[in-house]
């Protein structure tokens, strides 16, 4: 704590602003590094693949969501370079795989929607590859304790991506609930059109019904006359 305050102390205006300013760009950089984002449509009856080449001893995860479409669930598997299935879910609504590359080489990820015979779906999913880098230069290979600015920076950093995971997962729910909204709207929609025109049948099928009551029979003209 003695060491972190006279460090602080000691530290002119202009070194503390070029940190500060060291920080925020280290902090902006590192929010938008390592990952892929995607919504995609996956027909009825069909199946969507995507392909990564990775280096052995990389991690990566992967985070799928399902917005919209019949039941909101989708099947899906991961295969190593070797063809060799490493993860593998079905009729899932979302998920999340981590792994830890032991092969180089071409990995695939696929999303399948073959048991839906008509239901389109949208799927979202990240694909994040790699540790995030240190926000600080060096900040792995250091001997002291951070300054209160630096914890101060980490601490920004972390609850930042905190922020943005909890955006991610809110935009997801909201797009699913509207997604659910606008088929409920639809269907009600459909429904009342239908009342209306039963109704107008119904209508016409009463008076119809009440004219032939009252309408007179005239009997018919014949016979000889005398």
């Amino acid at each position: 704590g003695s060491v972190r305050g006279s460090v602080r102390g000691a530290m002119p205006s202009s070194v503390r602003g070029a940190v500060r300013t060291l920080c925020l760009a280290a902090l902006l950089g590192a929010l938008g590094t390592g990952g892929t984002e995607l919504t995609l449509e996956l027909p009825d009856s069909a199946q969507r693949c995507f392909h990564q080449e990775l280096e052995s001893g990389i991690k990566f995860t992967l985070d799928y969501q399902v917005i919209s479409g019949g039941h909101y669930d989708v099947d899906c598997y991961v295969e190593d370079p070797n063809g060799k299935t490493i993860y593998q879910e079905t009729k899932k609504q979302y998920d999340s795989f981590s792994h830890h590359t032991e092969l180089k080489g071409v990995y695939t990820f696929c999303f399948s929607n073959e048991f839906s015979t008509f239901s389109h779906k949208i799927v979202y999913f990240d694909f994040q590859v790699g540790d995030e880098p240190p926000i600080l230069p060096d900040m792995n290979n250091r001997v002291t304790a951070l300054t209160q600015m630096e914890s101060a920076c980490v601490t920004i950093h972390e609850m930042l991506n905190a922020v943005i995971d909890s955006q991610t997962h809110y935009r997801l729910r909201e797009a699913q609930d509207r997604s659910r909204a606008e088929e409920l709207s639809g269907r009600v929609s459909y429904w009342s059109v239908g009342e209306t025109l039963i109704l107008f049948v119904v209508s016409i099928g009463q008076v119809m019904l009440l004219k032939s009551f009252f309408t007179e029979k005239r009997p018919s003209s014949g016979g000889a006359g005398t």
